[in-house]
């Protein structure tokens, strides 16, 4: 699908950590010429019937401490559950406020170690998501997640660190949609990676439904 209508959401003045200003054009970039995005501020558009004109919508969204409300959490359960694509780029999982919405995505952030350079290795998963994608190496966040045992998730990516793996990409279905997790993406630099930015377009093609092209 060419010109895909994606939905982007952050927040800038009111984003505790990761504002969407400063990244914004790069996500875009990431994604590619196939994705017709709109960049909005704030939960306030995760109504139903805002979201279903888009096959896919990202989160980078930064509202952590905040939950949001019952109606924007119904929307994007509602979104997805009848065949809408999530992609969630690092600090987008603090819409895990709404437990229903920690659930969507598969897992709940519980903090992280300084920021440093870490190595991100491709698992041996056969998933369509990885064809042609390669490891790499990056200055992040080394964020750490509680899984949820009640919401199956496939792991494409971990990354190393104090002699662990850690989960660093997945992808979930639920319903007729498709959630995809994508854990690097702190600042600038992060998205300024030629293999990381692969993996981001390949995860809104996954996501929205459609083939990689």
């Amino acid at each position: 699908m060419a010109n895909m209508p994606t939905l982007l959401l952050g927040n800038n003045d009111d984003a505790p950590y990761h504002t969407l200003r400063a990244v914004q054009e790069l996500i875009i970039d990431n994604l590619g010429t196939s994705f017709q995005v709109t960049a909005v501020e704030g939960t306030s558009h995760l109504k139903l019937d805002v979201l279903q004109p888009y096959p896919l919508v990202v989160s980078y969204l930064d509202i952590w401490g905040k939950v949001p409300a019952t109606e924007e959490t119904a929307g994007l359960l509602q979104y997805v559950a009848s065949g809408g694509g999530l992609l969630v780029i690092h600090n987008g999982i603090s819409i895990q406020g709404s437990p229903e919405l920690s659930q969507l995505i598969g897992a709940r952030f519980t903090g992280h170690p300084a920021y440093t350079t870490l190595p991100f290795t491709k698992t041996e998963s056969n998933h369509p998501l990885t064809e042609g994608l390669e490891p790499f190496v990056m200055d992040e966040e080394p964020y750490r997640f509680e899984l949820d045992p009640f919401a199956p998730i496939e792991v494409l990516l971990t990354y190393t660190h104090e002699g662990k793996e850690w989960p660093a990409a997945w992808t979930r279905t639920y319903g007729l949609g498709r959630v995809v997790y994508l854990m690097p993406g702190h600042h600038p630099p992060s998205f300024q990676s030629e293999a990381y930015g692969k993996w981001i377009r390949s995860a809104g093609f996954w996501a929205a439904g459609v083939p990689v092209t």
